[in-house]
């Protein structure tokens, strides 16, 4: 590797490590640190105001974003597919570990490797990526985690309501007022850095207690997904930075909202915590051969 590519990888690797390690510290410390607030106010308000804030200032098509999505539903449906045959194989439980292997963290992690790999047409595309995941991870991974599916958790997503506004706004070509566009600019601000010190704290407070099957259910969230996103890649005949932001998305490690979920749902939660704790390891290990694929 010489002196060029390696300055490029470490621009991309070390701001996300960096980071998620000031939040891994501060959770080892036993400094507060609110999770579940923080998390809703991603959810809730920063993330709406990027999805906004970004495709409104990206300049992206609708057809590229059309096209992003549909990719995201390949890989994740490629990704459930393989992990029920799996699942079914070996006797495991549907209810614990569907979520963990379908959906990876595509916000947290996902969203800032993008953005610093292939700025910000590469974010508004993983943006677009991204949207699906959330959407179905909020109303199918729950579904799955809890046994229950609530069809009205989709109209109610701030996410959804924000990807309509925006097409709305781009499909009119309106122009936002100064001051509305910087108030969402600086609260859409917030979120990837909340996203990556949040993830953080979370690997510093969650604990592997049964490595085994873990480290192996990790392994397979990383190989299913690179593969799954190469796979769809090559279907859609995706290049450039398209292709790269659908591999590197769907190749995320297991998401920590699968952990808050099987807390929640009393589905296997320590199996599923030694899953995303693994699995981020992993992938932090691999960045830098994952980044050489598609960069």
């Amino acid at each position: 590797m010489n002196l060029d590519v390696f300055s490029t990888l470490f621009s991309v690797i070390a701001p996300v490590f960096l980071i998620a390690a000031i939040g891994y510290g501060w959770g080892k410390s036993g400094k507060t640190f609110d999770t579940p607030m923080v998390t809703m106010l991603v959810i809730n308000i920063g993330v709406p105001c990027l999805v906004i804030d970004v495709l409104l200032n990206a300049e992206l098509s609708a057809e590229a974003l059309t096209e992003m999505a549909l990719a995201a539903f390949l890989a994740l449906s490629a990704t459930v597919v393989v992990s029920a045959i799996v699942l079914k194989a070996t006797g495991l439980s549907f209810q614990a570990y569907l979520p963990a292997l379908t959906f990876g963290n595509t916000g947290n992690m996902g969203l800032p490797l993008c953005l610093f790999a292939f700025g910000d047409e590469g974010l508004a595309l993983a943006i677009g990526y991204f949207v699906v995941f959330i959407v179905l991870q909020f109303t199918l991974g729950i579904g799955v985690a809890s046994g229950r599916f609530s069809p009205k958790e989709l109209a109610r997503s701030p996410v959804i309501i924000a990807v309509i506004i925006a097409l709305g706004l781009m499909a009119g070509d309106v122009t936002l007022p100064k001051w509305a566009d910087n108030t969402i600019g600086l609260l859409g601000g917030m979120t990837i850095p909340l996203m990556l010190l949040t993830l953080g704290v979370s690997l510093g407070r969650l604990h592997v207690q049964t490595l085994g099957r873990s480290a192996a259910l990790g392994c397979l969230r990383l190989g299913l997904g690179f593969a799954a996103g190469w796979g769809v890649a090559e279907l859609m005949d995706l290049e450039g930075i398209a292709r790269g932001v659908v591999i590197v998305e769907s190749a995320m490690p297991v998401a920590v909202f699968n952990y808050l979920f099987a807390v929640r749902y009393n589905a296997a939660p320590a199996e599923v915590a030694g899953m995303v704790v693994i699995s981020t390891a992993l992938s932090f290990a691999t960045l830098p051969f994952l980044l050489l694929a598609v960069m």
